[in-house]
C-alpha cells in the first residue's frame, strides 16, 4: 500500500457562418490531441481567463504559459469567450472592454486577444503538449449590434412590441436569439462546426438550459457524427443535459454553495452526504459534475475562494477532486493562490506567475487523480462508500477492482485532509 499524504505544505444541414470578417483562414483538419492524453473520465479542467492571464492579455502571450499549465498536469483547457464584443450597450462604457459574453459575430476572434492565426498557434502549442482546448460558447444570446442582427431575418431575434430586440435581467449589452426558428438552429450549428473544424476539442456551453434541450441533442449529435471524442461541458444543473442531450458534463452548482455553507460552519457531513446520494438519484450514472471552489462567476460577483472559504479552501479543494462522479476544475490563479477579484469587464490581469505551494498542491492532486482511476467521473470511477463521520472528520472510499482510495477531510478547523491509495 502507498501512502499519499496531502497536508498544508448523423450529417445537418448547415448555413454558414454569417457576417465572419474577411480574416478568415481556410479551415483545418481537426487535430488530435496526443495519445498520451488522459480519458475524459480522469481529465481535470483548466478554465482560462485569457484578457486577465498576462499583462499583454493576448493568446501569444498566455501560450507561453501552456509549459506550466502541462506541467502542472491540467488536462482539458477550457477558454472564456473569444470573440469579437459588442459595442452598442457595452458595459462600463465606451472605453472599457465589456462583456465576453455578448458576441459581436460567433466566427472571428476579439481582437483585443491577437488574431485567427494566433488562436490557432495556441490551440497547436496546446495539442502538442497533451492539452484539450474547449471553448465558451454563448448560444442563449448575441450582442445587440451582432452581425446577425443586421445579416440574418428578423425574427432571428426575440422582439417586443415596438420590433426592438429583447434580453434577459439587467443584461442589456445583449439581444435574445429566438430559437422557435430553426434557421437560429442551423447558423449556430453552423458557427460550432466552423470551430471544430479549426481543430479544437469542444464547448462549455454557457447557460445551457436557456435555450431548448432538444437544440443540445440535435447539435451534438450531429457533431459527434463527425467529431466522436468531442467534450461538452454545460453550465447548468438538469439532469436532461445528460439523458436528453448527451452533455459529458454539468456544473455541480448545489454542492459549490454547500461547500462554501460548510466552510462557514452552517453545515457538515450530514448536508453533504444527503447531496452526494440525491445527486446520483437524479443524474445519469455516466455524467460528469463539474466541482469548483472557484470559476469567473463567483471570483468576481462573489468573491474569491479564500474570501468565501477562508482556511477551508484546500480540504474543499481536496473533495472536488475526489468526491463520486466529479470532475475537479481550477480556475485562473488558484494555482498561485491569487486572492483578488478579477474586474469582469476591463483588463486587471495576474502581473506574473510564480510556482509556490499551491502550485504544488493543485499539482500533487491532479498527479494523485491520474494515476488513480477510482477517482474517475460517472460510472467509469470507483464505488463511493462512508467509512466513518466522527466529530465532523469525513472518512469515505472510493473503490474499483484494482484500485483503492481512501479520503479523510475534516470538515471544520484546522480543516486536516488525508489521501491514502492502495
Amino acid at each position: 500500500m502507498k501512502k499519499i499524504l496531502i497536508a498544508i505544505t448523423a450529417a445537418l444541414v448547415l448555413i454558414p457562418c454569417g457576417g465572419q470578417s474577411n480574416k478568415k483562414a481556410e479551415s483545418k483538419e481537426h487535430q488530435p490531441v496526443a495519445s498520451e492524453q488522459q480519458p475524459l473520465a480522469n481529465s481535470v479542467v483548466y478554465e482560462m481567463n485569457v484578457r486577465q492571464y498576462t499583462p499583454e492579455g493576448t493568446f501569444a502571450a498566455a501560450q507561453k504559459e501552456l509549459p506550466r499549465l502541462a506541467e502542472m498536469g491540467v488536462d482539458i483547457l477550457w477558454l472564456m469567450p473569444i470573440y469579437p464584443i459588442g459595442i452598442e450597450g457595452r458595459k462600463m462604457g465606451p472605453d472599457d472592454l465589456g462583456s465576453y459574453y455578448a458576441v459581436r459575430n460567433y466566427c472571428d476572434i476579439n481582437p483585443e486577444f491577437g488574431t485567427l492565426e494566433d488562436f490557432d498557434n495556441f490551440v497547436a502549442e496546446a495539442h502538442k503538449l497533451g492539452l484539450r482546448v474547449i471553448i465558451d460558447w454563448v448560444a442563449n444570446h448575441t450582442s445587440p449590434d451582432a452581425v446577425w442582427v443586421t445579416g440574418q431575418a428578423p425574427d432571428w431575434y426575440e422582439r417586443d412590441a415596438e420590433g426592438n430586440t429583447t434580453y434577459t435581467a439587467d443584461w442589456s449589452d445583449t439581444a435574445n436569439l429566438n430559437y422557435e426558428n430553426k434557421e437560429v438552429w442551423k447558423g449556430m450549428q453552423g458557427a460550432l462546426r466552423f470551430w471544430m473544424e479549426r481543430g479544437i476539442d469542444g464547448f462549455r456551453c454557457d447557460m445551457a438550459c436557456e435555450v431548448p434541450l432538444e437544440f443540445w441533442q440535435e447539435t451534438i449529435a450531429g457533431l459527434r457524427a463527425d467529431y466522436p471524442h468531442m467534450y461538452w461541458l454545460a453550465e447548468g444543473e438538469e439532469p436532461k443535459l445528460h439523458s436528453l442531450s448527451d452533455f459529458n458534463a454539468s456544473y455541480a452548482w448545489e454542492l459549490h454553495h454547500m461547500m462554501n455553507a460548510i466552510a462557514r460552519g452552517e453545515k457538515n457531513i450530514p448536508e453533504l452526504l444527503e447531496y452526494i446520494q440525491k445527486d446520483a438519484e437524479r443524474h445519469p450514472a455516466d455524467a460528469f459534475r463539474l466541482m469548483f471552489t472557484s470559476n469567473h462567476d463567483e471570483n468576481s460577483w462573489a468573491g474569491t475562494e479564500f474570501e468565501r472559504m477562508g482556511d477551508a479552501v484546500r480540504a474543499m479543494a481536496v473533495l472536488t477532486f475526489t468526491l463520486p462522479n466529479g470532475q475537479p476544475l481550477i480556475y485562473t490563479g488558484q494555482e498561485m493562490g491569487w486572492n483578488k477579484r478579477f474586474e469582469f469587464f476591463t483588463k486587471d490581469p495576474i502581473p506574473a506567475w510564480e510556482k509556490n505551494e499551491y502550485f504544488d498542491f493543485y499539482k500533487n492532486l491532479i498527479a494523485i487523480r491520474h494515476k488513480n482511476p477510482a477517482l474517475a467521473a460517472g460510472d467509469q470511477g470507483g464505488k463511493f462508500e462512508v467509512v466513518s463521520t466522527e466529530d465532523s472528520v469525513l472518512v469515505f472510499t472510493r473503490t474499483l477492482p484494482d484500485n483503492k482510495v481512501t479520503v479523510k477531510v475534516e470538515l471544520k478547523a484546522p480543516w486536516s485532509y488525508e489521501i491514502v491509495t492502495e
